[in-house]
């Protein structure tokens, strides 16, 4: 699995953005939201149990996010169609306000290290990459567990101070300073 100060690899994925078929998908690569934070993660499927609880949880943060200039990118192995007929279908994920990434070749997640050997999906992970494409930041659970987001932006917050952070840091709250 790659890990903190490793490159996020090169990708090109075909992402779901609206329930709208005329405009509902669109390509994006490691150049998209060149410059910014990049926030990504993965889940085993759609239609699941867990999975739509952690999307609505990154979407209510969506803002959050993008006051940090950051962008949240979601995905899995399932095709681009079937993440629209999620979204289409499960009221809690029809605007979703972020890209929904179809890795059906596995070719990212295999990159990234975090496809399951067993089940040959996605691993529940969460990276957070800098604005230079450096990841900083890795956290995967098991696949019945859902991850925090406030936790996820959290670290966002840390890793943007450029400063040693304690632990349980917040936003505003004093850095460690080295002697």
């Amino acid at each position: 699995m790659l890990t903190v100060g490793d490159k996020l690899p090169a990708f090109k994925l075909k992402a779901t953005v609206s329930n709208d078929l005329n405009n509902a998908f669109v390509d994006i690569d490691n150049d998209t939201y060149k410059g910014k934070w990049l926030v990504l993660f993965f889940y085993p499927k759609d239609f699941t149990f867990v999975c739509p609880t952690e999307l609505t949880g990154f979407a209510r943060l969506d803002q959050a996010f993008k006051d940090r200039d950051a962008q949240l990118l979601t995905g899995s192995t399932d095709s681009e169609f079937v993440h629209h007929a999620w979204r289409t279908h499960h009221k809690d994920l029809s605007t979703l306000p972020f890209p929904m990434l179809a890795d059906i070749k596995r070719e990212l997640v295999t990159a990234l290290g975090v496809l399951d050997k067993e089940e040959g999906v996605a691993q529940r992970a969460t990276f957070i990459v800098d604005p230079h494409g450096v990841i900083q930041f890795v956290y995967v659970t098991s696949g019945s567990v859902g991850r925090n987001p406030d936790e996820v932006l959290r670290v966002l917050d840390a890793l943007q101070t450029d400063e040693l952070c304690p632990c349980n840091w917040k936003a505003g709250e004093e850095v460690l300073k080295a002697a």
